[in-house]
């Protein structure tokens, strides 16, 4: 299929736009002077009505297996908000980007895909990574247990692993149009519902974190995922997947020029290794598929 310029360059920014609005989400959540469980409850049942009343076709095709996806992106999202609260915020999106290499072993269980040599390579690369991340563990102020932040955004990333393949799963089994929106909803509503009895009591906060709870629930969790779902219709796997690795650059970016926040060479280190791992295990992925699929 093939698609004006303009229309091509539209998907790219609303991929671009994706990453830019995901890669923020660690340092708002450092910044805000609610509790943990108050940022990851509030954050995402805002989110989950902000879906709800923009995405009308994610109301419908509630499935038992929309219910048991969404308890694993759950797990993800509180994850992901307790590792930054925990550890630096590079740190925490570097060590969940490690889910590849769950997906790879669930591969061969959950959606009967069998191991390649190249996928053996891809969780060597991101296992040294992820051991450079933990090697280089610092404590600061805004990361105050890096050690057991670590181990907490690992568990993140096992959660998001198992959030991908379950859609995988699910995508060959039902064909409702609107399930991995419904799935997202049903993820946001588990993680409010979950957190909503450690939330009390609420306290008194500035009224610049709850502006900062609203764009975290809105913007960074809620239009990046309108944005991205309506480009990736049109762009190709490997082109979003490279721009999506604007997050993980980006978010230790925010992290430093908001909180301060400065993560070990080590850590550097390590996060690059994972980044250019995913690169590159995409890159060799869409080769091997463009060898045998003419795309149009």
């Amino acid at each position: 299929m093939v698609f004006a310029p303009g229309a091509k360059i539209r998907n790219y920014l609303l991929l671009f736009a994706t990453a830019v609005l995901f890669s923020t989400g660690g340092a708002a959540i450092k910044a805000s002077a609610f509790t943990s469980w108050q940022v990851a409850g509030f954050r995402s049942g805002i989110a989950a009505l902000t879906l709800y009343i923009l995405l009308p076709g994610a109301r419908r095709g509630w499935s038992w297996r929309t219910g048991l996806i969404g308890l694993a992106y759950a797990a993800t999202l509180i994850l992901f908000v307790l590792a930054n609260r925990l550890t630096t915020a590079a740190n925490a999106i570097f060590l969940q980007s490690t889910a590849p290499v769950y997906l790879l072993l669930l591969g061969p269980l959950v959606l009967r895909e069998a191991v390649r040599k190249i996928d053996i390579a891809v969780i060597a690369g991101i296992l040294a990574g992820a051991f450079l991340l933990l090697s280089g563990s610092e404590s600061a102020a805004s990361a105050p247990n890096p050690r057991l932040g670590n181990l907490v955004a690992l568990a993140s990333g096992l959660a998001w692993g198992l959030t991908i393949a379950g859609l995988r799963w699910m995508a060959k089994r039902e064909h409702q149009p609107g399930s991995a929106a419904a799935t997202v909803i049903v993820g946001n509503l588990t993680a409010f519902a979950v957190c909503l009895p450690m939330a009390f009591p609420l306290g008194s906060v500035p009224l610049s974190s709850v502006a900062g709870l609203l764009y975290l629930g809105i913007f960074q969790v809620a239009l990046a995922y309108i944005c991205l779902t309506r480009a990736l219709r049109y762009v190709r796997g490997f082109e979003a997947a490279t721009i999506l690795l604007l997050e993980p650059v980006l978010n230790p970016f925010w992290a430093w020029a908001i909180q301060g926040e400065r993560p070990s060479t080590l850590a550097v280190c390590g996060g690059m290794a994972i980044i250019f791992t995913v690169f590159a295990a995409s890159w060799m992925q869409n080769s091997s598929v463009r060898s045998v699929v003419t795309r149009v």
